[in-house]
């Protein structure tokens, strides 16, 4: 799987502790009103260039990640010291006051090697404050000895080779504070997308051992009420071949575009709801009309139709890189075509 193939570099990431007080998390920074210009003032890492967690910071990884233009993602999360996050069976875990996320996009020089000659571009980060989450994004320099505050998003020129051996270059777009909330939002509130239970619930590689990260994050005091993990619920690995196809598109789907195409999201008034739990075939989108035509349709009829994927808009959509076209809209410019493939072959098997 890419995200521990890149675990090769940044191994050291996976440290629990050992950052010492000389790099412990500053609340303050978190807190604050005004962000830190500077990543670096939140204390998150003992080596930000290594991506070594401080004390106080953990590290996970999600069963389906977001696609983002085949960046790799280093995360991890801060609990403040005697608090728990609150579990919760379908949505993100409710974190406490003083919660940081912390997300980081690199790139290798080639894609087929996710270790070698990692490349930070940015780190975002969620924190939770009285009056609710704040997303902000910071932008790597050239040394990758510091990134800086980027509230505005910036563009970032890249040129790697791709998974089949050709030049691949494009630009790279670090989104600004409104396009986050744009994401982020369930019912008019910013709020966390990935850490959620059937998500978090498979094996991390920690220095210790492999460990269920739902049951780690008990036993390490920042989850409380979690359940055993085989009473949890979980999703496949999209990329896992040995999964069901059905399973394996549907997890995608529910990371990649669930975010707005919810009955709470920014999207509901499309009438596609790609939720893991979503039962109604017709709000999957099989056999479901567009609620507009158009442009964004390809001249398509109905979202899914089943055994004909060139017939369904919503392969049409996740193939394209148009603006105005393309789902998801923001956070990405490229065409991932095992995703493709997959949600393909999903298609043509039903019958």
């Amino acid at each position: 799987m890419r995200r521990l193939l890149a675990a090769g570099l940044f191994a050291v990431a996976a440290i629990i502790g050992g950052g010492g007080s000389a790099h412990a998390v500053s609340s303050e920074a978190i807190l604050a009103a005004k962000p830190p210009k500077l990543l670096s003032e939140f204390g998150f890492f003992v080596d930000g260039a290594r991506q070594v967690p401080a004390e106080g910071v953990v590290p996970y990884h999600l069963a389906t990640p977001l696609f983002t233009d085949f960046a790799e993602k280093f995360r991890f999360v801060h609990v403040p010291a005697g608090q728990a996050a609150t579990y919760d069976p379908d949505e993100a875990f409710d974190f406490p006051v003083g919660t940081a996320l912390i997300k980081t996009f690199a790139f290798p020089a080639d894609l087929r090697a996710p270790d070698k000659d990692v490349r930070l571009i940015e780190t975002r980060v969620l924190v939770r404050q009285d009056s609710g989450w704040q997303a902000w994004a910071y932008v790597w320099n050239a040394d990758q000895t510091e990134a800086e505050l980027k509230i505005a998003g910036a563009k970032v020129d890249l040129a790697v080779t791709g998974k089949d051996g050709a030049p691949l270059s494009f630009t790279y777009a670090v989104p600004n504070k409104n396009q986050c909330k744009g994401c982020h939002a369930l019912n008019g509130e910013v709020t966390p997308l990935g850490p959620k239970a059937r998500n978090l619930n498979v094996e991390h590689p920690y220095p210790s051992g492999a460990e269920n990260q739902l049951a780690h994050w008990t036993a390490a005091g920042i989850l409380s009420g979690s359940p055993a993990p085989a009473d949890a619920p979980s999703v496949p690995v999209w990329g896992d071949t040995a999964a069901p196809t059905e399973a394996r598109a549907r997890t995608w789907l529910d990371t990649n575009c669930a975010h707005c195409h919810r009955r709470e999201g920014p999207a509901s008034n499309s009438g596609l709801y790609l939720t893991w739990g979503e039962k109604d075939p017709v709000a999957i989108g099989i056999g479901k009309r567009p609620v507009a035509a158009g442009r964004g349709s390809g001249d398509r009829a109905f979202d899914i139709d089943p055994g004909h994927p060139d017939n369904s808009i919503l392969l049409y959509r996740v193939e394209s890189t148009e603006a105005g076209v393309m789902m998801p809209e923001i956070g990405r410019t490229q065409t991932d075509p095992e995703a493709v493939a997959l949600l393909r072959k999903w298609v043509e098997e039903m019958r």
